[in-house]
């Protein structure tokens, strides 16, 4: 699996830190996503998928 993010995207509303804290954080000063591991062990994925999912402005992309 690898993870892309689009920070333009964003509007760090943070539920993908919420569901794969290890794979995403955001920035201090306005809350954009930050990419901690673009390519996530296996047991992330459930996890990443679900950021994905949750995402309202669609900024994170995963590639099998």
């Amino acid at each position: 699996m690898k993870v892309a993010v689009s920070q333009d995207k964003c509007i760090a509303a943070g539920q993908c830190v919420l569901r794969a804290d290890r794979v995403f954080d955001q920035r201090d000063d306005d809350g954009v996503v930050v990419l901690l591991d673009e390519n996530p062990a296996a047991q992330q994925a459930p996890a990443v998928r679900l950021a994905a999912e949750f995402c309202p402005a669609q900024a994170i992309q995963i590639e099998d």
